[in-house]
């Protein structure tokens, strides 16, 4: 009896601090002495979701519309962070490839730190220059460049690289001032125009558009193409690369590349929708000679992920498409198994910490240590936060806060999620 009061007084305490998600019309719980916290007019318009669980008891604590569909934007990552650890080694396959005499055969796997302007990894590189002959099959996938429902217009943007099954450079170009105008990979350096354009590159073509000055390193996707890698491959190498019809029997080898954790580690940290991407296609490589982020989603959801209660739709790996659909109690019981299967020292260094301005690398509120070790999701009128509380009673608590459709300004919603979480973490 003393046990179930003291789960009830926990729960109450819970529930006095997420009146944010209990507004008028939200929920049969109504806690009035609370509205004038936030402006409740355009809140109660939208749509708002909060599930706590208690991952050491694996039990559910709270739950407000947590059995409803929500666009997740990038708390996407935090299912496809789940689906590189179980389908990935700890090493990135780099290359798949057969080594004949003082020949290679080689095929993509996706691998996205592939001479990566923040990686700059070389594994792939070094090991094909060291054969004579180099010999590259291009044709391991049948992946569209974008995802499905991501937006047209953000071609030009640093977050919408191209998916491919060789990537390289990260399939973009890296431009800066040093006091001159420098570019990465130079092969582009004469397609840039010195013009003020409504977008940096034109649409279908490698034409880029650029005003003398600018503050800060830009990376602006490149378009793809056989014949462009085939071009790069062969300027980083400084030796000829073939194009193979159809890979050679026999039994394939892989290469290994860098860790994978130093690739979730940035994935989550730095919100990157290229690696996401690419962490599906490289997931694929374990699973099929032809690479497809479908192959991945569907063999997750048929086996590691068939035992959610309510069935995502899963259409990309970072998030960018409308089309997802994820219950916030899905996305507990995702972080439960995350939580489960890896070393929360590991965990905690992935996943980064958040406060009401959004991810922090360093954290400044001297009255409370970090806290919340989340991955946030966001685009036009939708803020997500799901991930992991550390309460100041020691206890570890999985939440989801998930925000649609709201018309006030993020930062009032971040700054209530945070008010909510703290308020938590104080009293639980």
């Amino acid at each position: 009896m003393y046990h179930s009061f003291n789960q009830l007084v926990k729960m109450l305490t819970i529930i006095k601090f997420v009146v944010f998600f209990l507004l008028i019309g939200c929920s049969s719980i109504r806690l009035p002495q609370y509205a004038d916290k936030v402006s409740s007019e355009p809140l109660s318009l939208s749509f708002h979701a909060l599930v706590v669980r208690q991952p050491d008891v694996n039990k559910e604590l709270f739950n407000h519309n947590g059995e409803r569909y929500f666009t997740p934007a990038s708390n996407t990552k935090i299912v496809t962070l789940y689906s590189g650890n179980q389908l990935l080694p700890k090493k990135a396959p780099a290359l798949k490839y057969i080594s004949q005499n003082d020949t290679i055969y080689f095929e993509g796997t996706g691998d996205p730190s592939f001479l990566h302007p923040y990686f700059q990894d070389s594994t792939a590189l070094n090991f094909i220059k060291s054969h004579k002959v180099a010999m590259w099959f291009p044709n391991n996938t049948t992946e569209d460049r974008f995802g499905p429902g991501w937006a047209w217009e953000d071609f030009d943007t640093y977050f919408s690289p191209e998916k491919t099954a060789l990537p390289i450079y990260g399939n973009v170009v890296s431009v800066w001032l040093d006091p001159l105008l420098q570019v990465s990979p130079a092969h582009f350096k004469d397609k840039f125009l010195p013009v003020k354009k409504r977008f940096l590159r034109a649409e279908l073509q490698n034409e880029f558009y650029l005003e003398t000055k600018i503050n800060d390193t830009l990376e602006i996707p490149f378009i793809t193409g056989p014949l462009l890698v085939q071009q790069l491959l062969q300027e980083a190498l400084d030796k000829e690369v073939l194009l193979l019809r159809e890979f050679p029997e026999g039994p394939k080898k892989t290469l290994s590349g860098i860790p994978m954790d130093s690739i979730y580690k940035r994935l989550m940290h730095k919100s990157d929708n290229f690696l996401a991407e690419q962490i599906l296609m490289l997931a694929s490589s374990t699973l099929s000679d032809t690479l497809s982020t479908r192959t991945a989603i569907d063999h997750m959801l048929e086996n590691q992920l068939s035992d959610l209660q309510a069935q995502p739709r899963w259409v990309d790996g970072s998030g960018l498409s409308r089309y997802n659909l994820f219950t916030p109690r899905s996305l507990t019981h995702i972080l439960q198994k995350l939580y489960d299967e890896m070393s929360h020292d590991r965990l905690f260094q992935i996943f980064p910490m958040w406060d009401a301005t959004g991810t922090v690398e360093t954290w400044d509120h001297q009255d409370v240590p970090p806290f919340i070790f989340a991955k946030s999701g966001s685009f036009g009128n939708h803020y997500n936060l799901s991930g992991y509380l550390k309460t100041s009673s020691g206890k570890m608590l999985i939440f989801s806060m998930m925000n649609n459709h709201f018309r006030v300004p993020s930062a009032q919603i971040r700054q209530e999620m945070f008010t909510t979480l703290k308020e938590i973490h104080r009293k639980y």
